[in-house]
């Protein structure tokens, strides 16, 4: 909940929800929903009033501000619309930004391993802005995997992509919870139902019950025959 021009919104209301270790869950939902705010709360960086959180068996939020921000680091990784890659860094140190928050010795040959993983290496030394919008994305998601965490969280990651380069993201978030990863995708996208474990609904902040296969078959069917009756008058 927050207050905005004098009245309290509730952005998320009694929502309960568990992805575990392998599981690629993707959050739908029309603009407003709360998609971003539950995201935003499962990474560590907007403490909900009520309720709580935890990932990898910890609560960020009893962390101090520090020990939160280190937390983030080492089992969080972020993938955004917006890329948010540092404009004057190449490809291979935006990829190691992560990696000030967790110095290690390996750091530049973890860097050049995600940069072939994602066919990246011809650009390791190019700015953002030399880039097309979906290298910049791999970029941006090869940084996420920089520190290797155990969770992903996802935001809009293929709103700016193409078909194909879409693709390519949901593959690789697919890939991660299939090596024992947790990916946490909120999207407008479609296309990612057919890459989720599952995936849940959002409207007005509250998880919606979506009917099963059968089920909406039969309100279809249903719907159908209702409009096919002559209105009575």
């Amino acid at each position: 909940m927050y207050t905005g021009r004098g009245n309290a919104v509730t952005a998320l209301d009694g929502v309960s929800l568990q992805a575990h270790a392998g599981e690629f869950v993707a959050v739908q939902g029309p603009s407003g929903c709360g998609k971003t705010t539950l995201l935003l709360a499962a990474g560590g960086l907007l403490a909900p009033t009520s309720g709580r959180v935890v990932v990898n068996g910890r609560d960020p939020y009893s962390l101090s501000p520090e020990d939160r921000a280190r937390f983030r680091a080492e089992t969080i990784g972020f993938v955004f619309q917006q890329f948010h890659l540092v404009p004057y860094l190449s490809v291979e140190e935006n990829i190691r930004v992560p990696s000030m928050a967790l110095p290690a010795g390996n750091a530049r040959a973890r860097a050049r391993s995600l940069m072939d993983r994602f066919q990246l290496s011809q650009r390791a030394r190019h700015v953002p802005a030399e880039l097309s919008t979906g290298e910049r994305q791999r970029v941006a998601l090869a940084r996420a995997l920089m520190n290797n965490p155990r969770v992903l969280l996802a935001d809009e990651p293929t709103g700016n992509l193409d078909a194909e380069n879409a693709g390519i993201v949901l593959a690789h978030l697919a890939e991660f919870a299939q090596e024992g990863g947790t990916a946490l995708l909120v999207t407008h996208d479609a296309r990612a139902a057919q890459y989720a474990c599952r995936t849940i609904h959002l409207r007005s902040g509250r998880i919606v019950p979506q009917p099963e296969a059968g089920q909406a078959a039969l309100i279809r069917d249903a719907a159908g025959e209702a409009d096919a009756r002559p209105s009575a008058r």
